[in-house]
C-alpha cells in the first residue's frame, strides 16, 4: 500500500508566514503521520468520492482532501495508492467559511 501526502504551495506559504520554519516543519511531520493511520482526522464535508478532513492541532485546522472510495478500501488493505492532499487550515472562528470555500472549488473542478 502506497499513501502519499502532499501540501499544497499556499498553505505552505502561509504556515510558513504564520508559524515559522521550525514550527511549520513540526506539523509537517505530523501531517505524515497519516502515512501509517490514513484514517486519523474529522470528516467535515464531501463533494462525490472527495472527502474533506480536518486534523486539529492547538487552536488551528487543518484540512485535506482524500478518496472516499479508495480510503474505505484502507480498512480492507486491498488499497494500492491513496493521495492525501492538504489544501487550507483555518481557526475555529472561520472553520464553515473555510470548509464551504473548499468545497465550491471541487465543485468548481467538476466533482459534484
Amino acid at each position: 500500500m502506497k499513501i502519499k501526502v502532499k501540501i499544497d504551495e499556499s498553505l505552505k506559504k502561509e504556515m510558513k508566514k504564520k508559524f515559522g520554519l521550525k514550527k511549520t516543519l513540526y506539523f509537517f511531520k505530523k501531517f505524515e503521520t497519516l502515512k501509517e493511520k490514513p484514517n486519523l482526522g474529522k470528516r467535515v464535508g464531501r463533494v462525490n468520492n472527495i472527502l474533506i478532513k480536518e486534523l486539529k492541532y492547538g487552536s488551528f485546522r487543518f484540512y485535506f482532501l482524500v478518496d472516499g472510495e479508495k480510503l474505505k478500501l484502507v480498512l480492507e488493505n486491498e488499497l494500492t495508492d491513496l493521495l492525501i492532499k492538504f489544501v487550507r487550515m483555518s481557526k475555529k472562528n472561520n472553520q464553515n467559511e473555510v470548509i464551504n470555500e473548499i468545497k465550491e472549488v471541487l465543485r468548481n473542478l467538476g466533482f459534484s
